[in-house]
């Protein structure tokens, strides 16, 4: 049989789970099969049983009638369990793939898909999927035999007979308001838990670099998969009580049903001969509406499902960062070496780096200075891989990086940026980012390192405070030390310093560029400002224009030339002057 490449993917992704999905064919298989039967009983005890007096007992009609309900409701309510507990895992799975392949991309991609786009492929076009494979499953099997065995048993009956009653709808409605409350208190509990699956998720891809730098995908999976469980627990609860509905309402059917079966036939008794093939064919056809409802509903959910299935199969395919590599058997010396270095990024074809040559010596400290759109950014962010310089090459301690694992370089590289990205959980955590084992005594040098012991002291729980929403509950100033702190505990031999202090007030400024000059002693340090006055100790500054080094020399140098260096010099003591 022909399928879609999308469907078999699909298909293939339910093996592990074959079967409890046989199980639950089987089970849907009982519940067809019980569909036509009921109206053709119905005819036979009719017919029967109102001919003369009846042979058997009449309470052997009902309990007969509510046993053949009884097995149908357990097998429906097994379809669909066994049905969704085989969907979750595979929602589960589908959401694990699109997650680890979402932390192992390149920056690049993040630069040209919005958040939102990510977090709702993961979180509900997944979902369509899901929705569409149980829908048309659940169909095709249980709703098509049904179709088929009560339209052959109506064409075999008399169709001039006519629809009498709906005595049932009063308490259908009973069942659907109680179960009902307690689908209402569930929902909102999952609402609560998906949004932290939401926050989760916009965390990790709002935090790449943060991640990618100090090796947090373990932790982001241990994170993950703790509140992926959750969501599907409260999934399963959710499902468990909606589909106790359908049973229990059939079964409250059969009682009514045998209730005027009784009535009927003792009314039969006293003269009032009912036609069995009337009641059978009234059954019959009532039993028609909701199969075929079903099936004329499979259309929106498999076209939906196929759409979101490209979706979600587009991001697990897409090609991650580079893999293999060397590891460094040895810590990094920390030199670093720009050979003819060229680099434009994915889709543009102005080069936004040009042939950039420089030897950086262990331990000594570089500062990047220039107009916007000089190319300093892009330059430190090809050190730790982020991009691959597209000519040229970058070495480290001799060794080009492309020869080297990601996480090997990664891990001689600490970062601490502007924009501080931290993680809604405790102090200590978030300074000891990255590692599975933190070492309570290196995260304390850390703090006092970072000068964040003022900080620590005035949290309620100190170092097990949660921070909030990336640091939501400490200033710009502390958030800026935390960040150093966990360059400071990481203990990198290069250190990358990007706008470091720029968004400061003077008062934090000084703060964080005291813990800045522990954090570099003996590493070699790549910094990037705007603000001059916070690099005129550096070893060496390089300034870049349109992508090219136009000067290199230490601050006095560079004023001295009178070059680009100079006027910019000037121009912003100028302006700070005003």
């Amino acid at each position: 049989m022909f399928l879609p490449p999308l469907m078999k993917r699909l298909l293939a992704l339910h093996q592990p789970y074959k079967q409890r999905l046989l199980w639950a064919f089987l089970a849907m298989t009982v519940t067809a099969a019980t569909e036509p039967v009921v109206p053709y009983i119905f005819q036979v005890l009719l017919d029967k049983g109102f001919v003369g007096h009846p042979k058997f007992s009449l309470w052997l009609v009902p309990a007969a009638v509510i046993g053949i309900f009884l097995i149908r409701g357990i097998a429906t309510f097994t379809s669909s369990y066994l049905m969704t507990w085989v969907s979750t895992r595979v929602l589960n799975e589908l959401r694990r793939q699109m997650f680890e392949r979402m932390l192992d991309l390149s920056i690049d991609f993040y630069a040209t898909n919005t958040v939102g786009k990510v977090i709702n492929s993961i979180m509900f076009e997944v979902q369509q999927i899901i929705d569409m494979v149980t829908k048309v499953l659940t169909s095709m099997v249980r709703s098509a035999l049904t179709v088929l065995g009560l339209l052959a048993w109506l064409l075999y009956l008399n169709w001039t007979l006519t629809i009498v009653t709906l005595v049932l709808l009063p308490l259908i409605t009973i069942v659907v308001r109680t179960t009902g409350k307690r689908l209402k208190q569930l929902n909102q509990d999952s609402l609560d838990v998906n949004a932290e699956m939401t926050q989760l998720i916009e965390e990790t891809t709002r935090a790449q670099q943060v991640i990618k730098i100090f090796g947090g995908q373990s932790y982001e999976k241990a994170r993950f998969h703790q509140r992926a469980e959750n969501l599907r627990r409260y999934t399963m609860r959710m499902s468990g009580t909606f589909a106790m509905t359908v049973p229990i309402t059939q079964l409250m059917t059969a009682c009514a049903v045998a209730v005027v079966i009784v009535m009927a036939l003792i009314q039969s008794g006293n003269g009032h001969i009912t036609v069995g093939g009337f009641v059978s064919f009234i059954t019959a056809m009532l039993m028609l509406l909701a199969p075929l409802k079903q099936l004329a509903e499979v259309n929106g959910p498999l076209q939906r499902g196929m759409a979101a299935a490209a979706a979600v199969f587009q991001l697990i395919d897409k090609t991650p960062e580079r893999q293999g590599g060397k590891m460094l058997a040895q810590r990094s010396t920390g030199k670093v070496d720009f050979v003819d270095v060229s680099f434009s990024y994915p889709g543009h074809r102005q080069l936004a780096l040009q042939h950039i040559t420089l030897s950086v010596e262990p331990g000594e400290t570089v500062a990047f200075v220039g107009m916007s759109g000089g190319g300093k950014s892009t330059l430190v962010s090809l050190i730790p891989g982020f991009y691959s310089a597209t000519g040229g090459a970058i070495l480290l301690d001799g060794e080009t990086i492309e020869d080297i694992s990601l996480t090997s370089l990664r891990s001689q590289i600490a970062m601490v940026s502007q924009n501080v990205v931290l993680f809604d959980d405790t102090l200590a955590a978030n300074i000891a980012y990255g590692d599975d084992h933190p070492d309570p005594r290196r995260v304390e040098d850390a703090v006092v390192a970072a000068h964040l012991t003022d900080v620590v002291d005035g949290l309620s729980d100190g170092l097990q405070t949660r921070i909030g929403d990336n640091g939501s509950r400490l200033s710009g100033g502390q958030r800026q030390r935390v960040a150093i702190a966990r360059a400071i505990y990481k203990n990198a031999p290069i250190l990358i310093l990007d706008e470091a202090t720029s968004a400061l007030d003077t008062e934090s400024e000084r703060a964080v560029q005291a813990a800045l000059d522990k954090l570099m002693q003996g590493r070699t340090t790549f910094v990037i400002a705007h603000r001059l006055s916070t690099i005129e100790r550096a070893d060496r500054i390089v300034v870049l224009s349109h992508g090219e080094i136009a000067e290199v020399g230490t601050h006095r140098q560079l004023l001295e030339n009178e070059g680009v260096y100079a006027n910019l010099h000037r121009l912003q003591f100028s302006r700070e002057a005003v």
